[in-house]
């Protein structure tokens, strides 16, 4: 095996320095390169043109935990061994979404406008029910934060009896759980992957089943949620209130209606910024480039079936 490694579309010094720093050789993409970084989630279309006409490809590292963007190039070349950054970013995205619901249960958003002293106000994640959908790093990491509050955390996953590492207040539930354990939620957090199942997963019928008084969380992808039912249930009282990462569009338009929901808290997908992504899509370019040259396992890889 050679170190060829091609670098694609663009260079970042991060990058490029974790590659030749674990012995890999950053070259052109041509006939004898087997491996390719891409580092640009925006170009799907450019990285299908480079697979194809680069048929000899044998490992290419995607840029981000999701990878909803190049489902139909990973669909395509079974042959081809797609690493996602699953996981790299785990902790800086569970840190906002604690962030977030800590915001929503102590009103900041409505503080922060307010010019009058008002009424005190205060919901605690400490022995309160939360609910995770989704089970991969964001909900590990968010588990093990939320485990001095003592949070009675129940995380909803695909494979609910795969390994996860639960602290002594939490569990694993199956997807087919989710409606009920919906009904008795103060805080839900979505933290999936986008995939055909959980797209539009959160409608007005999951509105209708939460409390009143709870409160969402979505640090996933937009399109987890159908946006006009959100506001429906934001302004009709449905829930409480909601923070999310993420939209769709992204940016979203200054005079979408989203903007004049009060409780509704946007903050414009920034749980991880650059800064945050090139330093930990460093480490996990220095992990993978040593395996793959090593013949050994790589991390991320992703299940073409599941779609993460």
């Amino acid at each position: 095996m050679n170190n060829q490694i091609a670098l694609e579309p663009r260079t970042f010094e991060h990058y490029a320095d974790a590659i030749t720093e674990s012995g890999g050789s950053i070259t052109a993409m041509g006939s004898e390169v087997e491996a390719l970084v891409w580092t640009d989630y925006s170009q799907p279309a450019l990285l299908a043109k480079t697979i194809e006409e680069n048929p000899q490809l044998r490992w290419v590292q995607l840029p981000f935990a999701g990878v909803d963007a190049f489902a139909d190039t990973i669909a395509k070349h079974p042959s081809i061994t797609f690493t996602s950054a699953k996981r790299s970013y785990s902790e800086p995205v569970a840190e906002h979404a604690l962030m977030l619901c800590m915001a929503m249960g102590r009103k900041i958003p409505l503080r922060v406008r307010e010019k009058t002293w008002g009424k005190k106000y205060a919901d605690s994640l400490f022995d309160e029910e939360l609910v995770i959908v989704g089970g991969g790093g964001i909900a590990q990491q968010l588990v093990e934060l939320l485990a001095p509050m003592r949070t009675k955390v129940t995380v909803v996953r695909k494979r609910p009896d795969e390994p996860f590492e639960h602290s002594e207040f939490s569990r694993t539930a199956g997807f087919a759980e989710l409606d009920a354990v919906l009904k008795t939620a103060k805080f839900v957090v979505l933290a999936c992957a986008l995939t055909d199942e959980t797209r539009f997963l959160f409608n007005k019928k999951r509105f209708d089943l939460m409390r009143d008084d709870a409160y969402l969380v979505n640090v996933a992808r937009g399109e987890i949620v159908i946006q006009e039912d959100l506001v429906a249930a934001l302004e009709s009282g449905a829930i409480a209130a909601c923070a999310t990462d993420v939209t769709y569009p992204e940016p979203l338009p200054d005079d979408h209606p989203m903007w004049q929901v009060e409780n509704l808290l946007i903050t414009p997908h920034t749980a991880d910024t650059m800064p945050i992504v090139t330093r930990l899509f460093a480490l996990r370019l220095r992990e993978n480039v040593s395996a793959w040259l090593a013949g050994e396992a790589l991390t991320g890889v992703v299940d073409p079936l599941l779609g993460y």
